[in-house]
């Protein structure tokens, strides 16, 4: 099939989108399909066979420079000035504007495509490519965005702070208006699915649960692991990733043990909320900031640590866990979301405890930390585990059976 993918940014090396159409179009293409990825920025890596078509908007977020006031000359049409006009409302735009821009783009190459494949974009344009352009939709939903925002205003410590909040999560509501006339959508993990269907209403029966994929790049380290150093792969100021639970543990756990390392291969926010609560639990120098890495670089560092941890509070599936097992590196994790579900239910692969519970998480570090032989074992039962269920080409191939459905149940319906 030839196959449009969407997707609003594509940051190559985390927050799941870029690495989840990376291997996808990838592997899709190793099938003998055709894929042409359409993306705003950031934009993504992608493999030799795919192609990319960019679809500019005004980077409002880019680094080093978010929230940034572009230049008169920038503005090219009303979907800019709107573009720009929520983001002063403290907005955000990106999912609107994006579906408005690709829509333009898809109205004058309808005949190139048999299927297009939106990644959590949830626009109203992307209704208007179904409806108006007459191709049919598949749709990714990795998690309900409506966790993340339940989650921060848990932890805002103002009104000001939930006000703002509030606004930057409005587009939600398109969010849920799009999914519920999505033709089919797919998620990754059953977890993800009873959630989709909770907080936006849609229908189970139209939902397919497509696990994700780990690159074969991802490979035990052949080197010896670094004595005390634990990692964690997170957005250091989102606080639905549990990094203040980490960060908690982490200085109880050095009374005791201070030689032990954290590291978080995040990029630092320059006052963040994450950096005042290092200063405060007097870490400094005991946490290191790791961003900016090949992917050669990112699975070495993530073989060099003793153990992981994986600190969430809510998870649609956790590709960073999947790939810390996969490098056979131990793991405590969260008892959240879809984490049980991708670690497995017989404690073999990774230690649960309960998200946000310092006390418990220290007492699970503290037990591995003292146990080199079940580090061990719990490492080698995480690389079986991937090998034995995360393949981006099963992904592919349940990708485009999904493909195949939606495109036969829209041209029944014409």
């Amino acid at each position: 099939m030839r196959v449009a993918l969407l997707s609003y940014r594509s940051k190559p090396h985390c927050g799941g989108q870029g690495v989840y159409v990376r291997h996808l179009s990838r592997e899709l293409v190793r099938l003998g399909h055709t894929v042409e990825v359409f993306s705003g920025p950031p934009y993504p890596e992608l493999d030799e066979g795919v192609s990319l078509t960019r679809v500019p908007s005004l980077d409002l977020y880019r680094e080093p420079d978010p929230f940034r006031i572009p230049r008169l000359r920038e503005f090219r049409d009303l979907v800019d000035v709107e573009e720009f006009l929520t983001m002063c409302a403290a907005g955000f735009p990106e999912p609107k504007t994006f579906s408005t821009r690709v829509a333009r783009v898809l109205a004058e190459r309808v005949d190139d495509f048999d299927v297009v494949h939106d990644n959590q974009v949830l626009g109203y344009g992307i209704l208007d490519v179904e409806r108006k352009l007459g191709l049919p939709v598949v749709t990714t939903i990795h998690h309900p965005i409506t966790f993340d925002r339940r989650i921060d205003l848990a932890a805002a410590t103002s009104r000001r702070q939930r006000l703002t909040l509030r606004r930057w999560y409005g587009f939600l509501r398109m969010q849920g208006k799009v999914a519920r006339q999505a033709r089919l959508i797919l998620t990754p993990s059953d977890a993800s699915r009873r959630d989709i269907a909770t907080d936006f209403a849609v229908d189970a029966g139209r939902m397919r649960t497509i696990r994700l994929g780990v690159d074969d790049g991802f490979v035990p380290p052949t080197e010896p692991r670094v004595p005390g150093r634990i990692l964690a792969m997170a957005s250091a100021d989102a606080p639905m990733k549990g990094i203040a639970t980490l960060l908690e543990a982490f200085a109880k756990l050095r009374v005791e043990r201070p030689h032990l390392e954290l590291v978080l291969v995040t990029r630092p926010v320059g006052g963040g909320r994450t950096e005042r609560l290092i200063d405060q639990l007097g870490l400094e120098g005991a946490v290191r900031f790791v961003d900016g890495l090949t992917d050669a670089e990112l699975v070495g560092l993530m073989g060099s640590a003793e153990l992981a941890c994986v600190p969430s509070l809510y998870e649609g599936f956790s590709l960073p866990t999947a790939e810390l097992m996969a490098c056979a590196t131990p793991l405590v994790v969260s008892r959240a979301g879809a984490i049980p579900e991708v670690v497995g239910a017989d404690g073999d692969c990774a230690d649960l405890v309960e998200p946000g519970d310092v006390g418990e998480l220290v007492q699970a570090i503290e037990a591995l930390l003292d146990d080199p032989d079940r580090r061990e074992r719990m490492g080698a039962a995480g690389r079986r585990r991937v090998l034995e269920h995360f393949s981006w080409r099963a992904v592919a191939q349940a990708t485009a059976a999904a493909y195949e459905e939606a495109s036969k149940e829209f041209h029944a319906d014409r």
